[in-house]
């Protein structure tokens, strides 16, 4: 993604901020949102400095848990492991993409949390709450490495242009998840999903689906927001320009988190737990 800080590039209050992320999420990587907002001057900051206290005692994480529990998607084909073999995944590699469709349901909720709140925040609610102090949670143990993320530009063309099917757009340039961007490793397993998917996830019952998890999150959003503590006025605000900007790019997350949350559950139930 354009104009982000890598966690290999991350120093200071914004290597701390990622490992805390990482810690909260129980995920050991950093979602593309945060890395993009960590690379406008002091923005991350500001936003962590927020609405942190709703992720340390874990009522943001729980809240975004809950809301995408038990959404009814109509489930995908199970894929077989004589499959898989074919497309070159075998057994550490269906254990990767196992890992990475868990990581995105697991994170892609709490995400859509957070974006809810630092929106609320940058339209101008001010919180006066204190979040409440819940010793007994303890963030999910950490979820293992998910395969790295392919430089699209490195791929083989044919499965580049497979790849590309299942690109959104941000900013009137395409946009490809991280979710996919995973999966590129396995061209053959890619071309399948990019046939499978691309109905499915355009038909009118799994757009609802997207619309409902949206819902949820909105809903909860406000409630975690008036536990906050008042922002504080030590930071400055993200300035306009860089509002507006979070503005549009977040309309495009909140086009593809539910579609990762959906994705990412198909792949878990259509996969085999483990090769024959």
């Amino acid at each position: 993604m354009a104009g982000e800080i890598s966690e290999g590039e991350a120093t200071g209050e914004i290597a701390t901020i990622f490992a805390e992320l990482r810690t909260l999420w129980g995920v050991p990587y950093v979602s593309a949102i945060h890395r993009y907002l960590a690379a406008k001057p002091g923005f991350l900051e500001w936003s962590w400095d927020a609405v942190a206290p709703a992720f340390r005692n874990g009522s943001g994480q729980e809240a975004a848990w809950r809301c995408a529990a038990g959404l009814a998607v109509p489930p995908l084909d199970p894929i077989p492991a004589a499959a898989l073999r074919v497309w070159g995944v075998d057994g550490a590699a269906l254990a990767d993409v196992r890992n990475a469709a868990e990581g995105f349901v697991r994170v892609a909720p709490v995400n859509m949390v957070f974006a809810g709140l630092v929106k609320q925040l940058l339209e101008g609610a001010e919180p006066t709450g204190i979040a409440a102090k819940r010793a007994s949670w303890t963030a999910p143990v950490p979820l293992p490495a998910p395969p790295e993320m392919v430089d699209l530009a490195r791929l083989d063309p044919a499965a580049r242009d497979v790849t590309m099917l299942l690109a959104s757009e941000m900013g009137g340039k395409p946009f490809v998840p991280g979710l996919y961007r995973m999966l590129a490793h396995w061209p053959g397993l890619m071309a399948h999903l990019a046939t499978v998917l691309r109905p499915c996830l355009t038909s009118a019952p799994v757009m609802s689906v997207f619309d409902e998890l949206r819902r949820r999150i909105d809903a909860a959003v406000p409630e975690v927001l008036a536990s906050l503590p008042a922002v504080s006025s030590k930071r400055p605000r993200p300035s306009d320009a860089d509002r507006a900007d979070f503005f549009n790019v977040g309309q495009t997350y909140r086009r593809t988190s539910p579609e990762l949350v959906v994705v990412g559950q198909l792949l878990m139930d259509a996969l085999p737990k483990q090769m024959d």
